[in-house]
């Protein structure tokens, strides 16, 4: 799970937070789970940045870390690809079916080795709005997550314009 890419593209869509205990659930359906694992990076040393991690471990997310990178001239750097697609391609002889949750199209050279030179049937669940046309069309089958039931989490409490 490409969590960073989930993360913003609910907010900056929606409005919304994702309830990554529904996705999980939805994107396992009745297969058994060998193993989740989140992408995250630590940009802030907040609580809330804390808790938010702390609820992803709970629901059965494992947790990779890293830092924020912030270069000389203020640019920054938060990426994973590298590190998901190492894992991916590790764990591979062990799955059936990798699911990987992200709509980023730098993992169209992934889903190619993951199909044709491990045999694993690949499934993308991502927002179809931010989804690489190649990525769902290389796929297995893409997971459209906001037809998700109960996929978004509300603060009801935030008043527009404030």
């Amino acid at each position: 799970m490409d969590i960073q890419n989930l993360y913003h593209s609910a907010k900056n869509l929606y409005g919304a937070k994702v309830n990554f205990p529904q996705l999980l659930k939805h994107v396992a359906a009745n297969r058994q789970l060998i193993r989740a694992i989140g992408y995250v990076v630590k940009s802030d040393v907040s609580l809330n940045e804390a808790s938010f991690f702390e609820a992803l471990e709970k629901a059965g997310i494992e947790l990779r870390m890293k830092d924020l990178q912030i270069f000389p001239g203020g640019m920054k750097k938060a990426d994973w690809d590298v590190g998901l697609a190492v894992d991916a391609i590790r764990l591979a002889p062990s799955l059936d079916v990798a699911v990987i949750v992200s709509g980023d199209g730098d993992f169209v050279p992934l889903v190619n080795y993951l199909k044709w030179a491990k045999g694993c049937k690949v499934e993308i669940a991502s927002f179809s709005r931010t989804t690489s046309a190649k990525l769902r069309e290389l796929a297995d089958e893409h997971v459209n997550v906001e037809d998700i039931p109960n996929i978004f989490i509300r603060d009801n409490r935030r008043k527009k314009g404030k």
